[in-house]
């Protein structure tokens, strides 16, 4: 039975009999080739998803963040609010939150991962805005700016190396959990490792899952950090 849907467990289609690869190896090209077609399908579920969720939770959060600088009594309530989320395992917020949406698409799943990545965000990138310089900001209302104008034109630039930072772990910890949504069949590269132990621990099957999901995080972070030192480069030169 699926977890938490009641209906019969979907079964993952990369299935195939198992003189196909004698042994039970690890890893084989035949494999992948012969379902290269349903792999890359997984693994575009699985990026979209990830790009998804990420994005919400940075909509979600700067709003958040704007909201705590511009009144700071607001900032614990909202950190403890989002602080809240994150001890609950992800398995356990789905488990919370599938019921009530429903199992029949991706949107307990994706409720889930963005819940998860808002904290990361808002304090990375409220522990960003706390290090800039007092004299910045003391130069910033000398030239006029208002407390908004401040924020968005002086204070959020230089706090960017926070947030970026907080997207790239946010980006890479949504890439490992939405492989948690396998369990309710709306877990992209997901349903390749549990597929492969439903079917008698099938290790070709886990393994291609497992190295596409790793490669899959380590091409957004080295992205994301890319995308940093582009719009960065104060803190290029700094360090170098």
């Amino acid at each position: 039975m699926s977890f938490l849907s009641g209906a019969p467990a979907p079964v993952w289609p990369l299935t195939a009999p198992a003189d196909d690869w004698p042994g039970n190896p690890w890893f084989s090209w035949r494999y992948v080739q012969d379902n290269a077609g349903e792999i890359l399908s997984a693994l575009q579920f699985h990026a979209g998803l990830t790009a998804r969720a990420v994005f919400i939770a940075l909509i979600v959060a700067l709003p958040l963040v704007v909201v705590s600088s511009r009144w700071r009594p607001l900032t614990g309530p909202i950190l403890a609010f989002s602080g809240v989320l994150h001890p609950i395992p992800a398995l356990a917020l789905l488990a919370l939150i599938a019921p009530a949406v429903g199992t029949s698409g991706d949107t307990s799943v994706l409720i889930a991962l963005v819940l998860s990545a808002i904290l990361v965000l808002v304090r990375n990138t409220l522990a960003g805005l706390s290090q800039v310089p007092a004299e910045v900001r003391d130069a910033a209302d000398g030239l006029g700016y208002g407390r908004l104008g401040r924020l968005w034109r002086i204070e959020l630039p230089l706090a960017l190396p926070g947030l970026l930072t907080g997207l790239r772990v946010a980006t890479v910890s949504t890439v490992a959990l939405v492989t948690v949504g396998s369990l309710i069949g709306q877990g992209g590269l997901g349903e390749l490792i549990l597929g492969g132990f439903r079917n008698n621990f099938t290790r070709v099957e886990i393994m291609t899952g497992t190295l596409l999901c790793v490669g899959l995080a380590l091409v957004l972070d080295l992205a994301l950090a890319g995308l940093g030192r582009l719009l960065t480069p104060w803190a290029r030169e700094r360090s170098s």
